[in-house]
């Protein structure tokens, strides 16, 4: 009978099976939080509730040399131990100061709160994710049972004396372990797994593992010295366990092959947000974390950090992407994460959000501003965005509307108004941030330029059923290209970045056998070389052998927008030379309106509520010109089920027989 130990209450809520009656997030358990110390007390809001459920607190300061901070609910406030260091845990008063329902709380300790950028990740307890344990050690031996609340056999866990200062220890399921003894890990150290006496596999179960009290074969220390204390970290593998069915997996622990002559694949059936990798095959080589809020650009440096190194964030060096499906190694032949025929382990958690928006302020915000040219924090959009599309006001410019991604990363732009290639700047968007974006010193004049320049800054989120964003690179060859919208898209608009071309568009009221060019007013044209005459699905899109949306090894980008009750619309309608109200299915308005006439050509208007939708007029920019917004017309008006057009409303948005389609944003 395995010995109990304090790891807390957790049930599984089960219509049975195992399937959660109540459904679980990966938003609810995991978050990744940027903040800035403010040298004094503050509380962080990341949305996990660790005052009933648990959970632990990894702190990270990010440009500053540092320890790795631990804190978790098992040891209590104020108890820290570092994941790169061998002492003891320890009484910091004033560091982790509470555990709240929707955060934790912070003192002055400035390893936790200096007035410099800090990164956390927070692991809320719950079955098939995460569980944290605590124990007395017994001196048994190979036989000392210790039962967790994982409801499921870990992927691996992680292990530290808490009394006295000893090595982290730690399991994989991926180290190349037998029946008789499992290769033991060190967190806080650069060597290979060894095989030790620390953990037994065929007592690693879902219910228990067994903690040995016999030094592992690198001298390093014991997981059941008599009296001792220790905590351990557990994390679940492909366990299901979260979303409506009970069934989807959100995080992995698992091992590739490195190459340096190919890209190296991981397939995880979704898509990443945060990575933990370690070399298995030979020592010297540093476990490195990767997560997608500070950032992991396709095709572009990724943010490093180190659990085993006091050392501050690396941001030089492009180390992997994240796909709609796992991640890609770069071929480096860099032993820290893709060294040719070395083996890897790994952690991956899924990104979120999971569950489908049910209020547009969410998901979607507009600000308008006067340009700075120095930093210019963009605040109180309300959530983190991913996508950021940025138009000048008062005058006309080559350069916009741009388009910066989270997931391209912040030094890459595009424009809708142009056929050129990506562009790069470090000078534009300094950050993407946890309520919004900080804006730098834009001498380009991209989204701040000190001018008397006025910008609209239209930011969205991912979520599923609303938004999402793919990169993919082309093959020339017809293909699917997996995405996570979780619907089939209504409305996507497709980009070459490494090459001159033209913005393709599908949208579902024309069909697959159609395309128009956001860059271009043409109307709707027929060809089969772009989508191949198929619909998209809710989990893949179809791209034919024409080269702006899958020339062979071209960079793309695609943006994905689809109906979501009460948040969104994509649509179409007919246009009557009289005033027509647009019925979205809101409740209060719509606050973005894109329309594009498809029968015939027009522009790509766009009106939001941050410049004006009212009764009056309603200023609007286009998105295929540089053109300053225009600012006397009065095409569109407020309706509560959507947005109304009025009878003054040009050929362009409202000819009586023609055909539009648009999007609207409640």
């Amino acid at each position: 009978m395995p010995l109990q130990a304090t790891s807390g209450a957790a049930s599984y809520d089960a219509f049975g099976g195992g399937v959660p009656a109540v459904p679980n997030y990966i938003e609810e358990v995991f978050s990744t939080y940027l903040y800035t110390g403010n040298a004094s007390t503050q509380t962080i809001t990341n949305g996990i509730d660790l005052a009933t459920k648990g959970g632990l607190v990894w702190l990270k300061k990010r440009n500053n040399a540092s320890d790795h901070i631990a804190a978790d609910t098992a040891r209590g406030v104020n108890q820290l131990i570092q994941f790169n260091t061998t002492q003891a845990s320890a009484n910091r008063p004033d560091s982790v100061t509470a555990f709240n329902s929707n955060g934790f709380s912070l003192g002055t300790e400035t390893d936790t709160n200096a007035s410099v950028p800090f990164v956390s990740w927070t692991f809320r307890k719950q079955p098939k994710f995460f569980d944290i344990v605590t124990y007395t050690g017994d001196g048994t031996g190979g036989s000392r049972q210790v039962a967790h609340n994982l409801g499921s056999t870990p992927g691996c866990v992680f292990i530290k004396r808490t009394d006295a200062s000893g090595d982290w220890m730690g399991f994989h399921r991926n180290t190349g372990a037998t029946n008789s003894a499992i290769a033991e890990l060190s967190l806080n150290l650069t060597t290979a797994p060894v095989s030790g006496a620390a953990f037994s596999q065929s007592l690693v179960t879902s219910t228990y593992f067994v903690a040995g009290d016999i030094q592992s074969a690198d001298g390093g220390v014991s997981a059941n010295t008599n009296g001792a204390t220790y905590v351990a970290y557990l994390f679940a593998h492909n366990a299901g366990g979260f979303g409506l069915t009970g069934t989807d997996n959100v995080i992995s622990c698992g091992s590739y092959t490195g190459s340096n002559t190919v890209q190296t694949s991981v397939d995880l059936g979704y898509e990443p947000q945060f990575v933990l990798i370690k070399n298995t095959t030979t020592s010297g080589n540093n476990w490195s974390m990767f997560d997608n809020m500070r950032g992991v650009a396709t095709g572009g440096v990724d943010a490093q950090l180190i659990p085993n190194s006091t050392n501050a964030e690396l941001n030089t060096t492009n180390w992997l992407s994240f796909t709609s499906t796992g991640f890609q190694l770069i071929p480096l032949n860099n032993g820290t994460v893709n060294r040719d025929a070395n083996t890897y382990i790994y952690i991956a958690i899924r990104r979120g959000p999971m569950k489908v928006p049910t209020s547009g302020t969410s998901v979607y915000n507009a600000k308008t501003i006067t340009g700075t040219n120095a930093t210019n924090p963009l605040t109180g959009v309300g959530f983190a965005p991913d996508l950021l599309i940025a138009s000048h006001r008062n005058t006309n410019a080559l350069t916009h509307p741009t388009y910066w991604d989270k997931l391209r990363g912040r030094t890459q732009y595009i424009t809708s108004s142009s056929t050129a290639s990506e562009g790069n700047t470090l000078q534009s968007i300094v950050s993407f941030d946890m309520d919004g974006i900080t804006l730098g010193e834009d001498g380009l004049d991209l989204v701040n330029k000190a001018s008397g320049t006025t910008y609209v800054h239209w930011l969205f989120k991912r979520a599923p059923s609303f938004f999402d964003v793919v990169c993919y690179t082309g093959t020339g060859v017809t293909r699917t290209v997996s995405h996570n919208l979780g619907v089939a898209p209504e409305l996507m608009i497709v980009r070459s970045r490494s090459a001159a071309a033209n913005w393709e568009v599908y949208a579902a009221p024309l069909g697959a056998t159609k395309y128009l060019r956001l860059d271009l007013t043409s109307a709707a044209a027929t060809y089969s070389d772009f989508w191949n005459n198929t619909e998209p699905t809710a989990s893949v899109f179809t791209v034919a052998t024409d080269a702006d949306v899958n020339g062979s090894g071209r960079t793309q980008i695609a943006y994905l927008f689809a109906t979501c009750a009460g948040v969104s619309k994509v649509g179409s309608y007919t246009g009557t030379a009289t005033t027509k109200q647009i019925d979205c299915g809101f409740t209060a308005g719509a606050r973005f309106v894109l329309i594009k006439r498809t029968d015939s050509t027009g522009d790509w208007y766009v009106w939001d509520s941050a410049r004006g939708i009212v009764a009056g007029n309603d200023p609007y920019l286009l998105l295929n010109s540089t053109a300053a917004e225009v600012t006397n017309t009065d095409y569109i008006d407020t309706y509560s089920a959507g947005f109304e057009i009025s009878s003054t409303a040009p050929s362009a948005i409202n000819a009586s027989g023609g055909t539009f389609i648009f999007l609207a944003i409640a």
